[in-house]
């Protein structure tokens, strides 16, 4: 298993190196909504959606002076909406009047904000803060299940664990990213690119096919 992380490690830091979020954003608070729009949702769409937004709602501060009926036209063609900006709402007052419109830098307090779980929580700290974490959407579930980096995970916490304790500790917040975008462009859900996949030699489920 040490074997298989090191060459999934090496792998990519050669052909993804300094991976980062494609979630477009210019400040902390941003990346927070973003990422919570995100839920559920293509990052591709929510950049469509988030640039007329950010441009007329760029801070905390201007968010929290909104209410629902102003903010629902720039957000109504996101995946579950009413909720969404319900929770943006909740966290941009509980930002400005408990943490002195300062998005907090601990997964502990970023939980504490409407509608911020543990991968969204996790996300915003690795990205911004260098939090040494391994969020789990479904790419980071179905990629680290099909190489045979977890074990048997049935939650996103199970696959979490493993991975943190596989991966290198400095390596997770890039790892994070690696998986993401593997997940995104080569093993797809349906129909995964394994014949031109540089992993294909270790993955379980390409060797599974074989």
């Amino acid at each position: 298993m040490n074997a298989k992380y090191t060459k999934v490690s090496e792998y990519f830091s050669k052909t993804l190196g300094e991976a980062k979020t494609e979630l477009k954003y210019n400040s902390p608070f941003q990346l927070l909504v973003a990422v919570r729009l995100s839920a559920q949702c293509t990052d591709k769409r929510v950049n469509i959606v988030t640039e007329k937004f950010f441009k007329d709602f760029p801070d905390v501060e201007s968010v929290y002076k909104a209410d629902f009926e102003t903010i629902y036209p720039y957000l109504k063609s996101i995946s579950y909406p009413n909720t969404k900006i319900k929770d943006i709402l909740g966290i941009a007052k509980m930002i400005v009047e408990e943490f002195s419109s300062k998005v907090p830098k601990n997964v502990e307090d970023l939980q504490k904000l409407p509608g911020v779980g543990p991968k969204t929580a996790n996300v915003v700290s690795s990205v911004l803060f260098g939090a040494l974490v391994m969020p789990v959407d479904t790419h980071v579930f179905r990629v680290s299940a099909r190489l045979g980096l977890t074990k048997n995970a049935k939650t996103p916490l199970q696959a979490e664990k493993q991975l943190e304790e596989g991966f290198d500790k400095n390596l997770l917040p890039k790892a994070h990213h690696w998986l993401i975008l593997h997940g995104r462009y080569t093993c797809k859900a349906r129909n995964p690119l394994c014949k031109t996949c540089g992993l294909n030699s270790c993955c379980d489920y390409f060797n599974s096919l074989i």
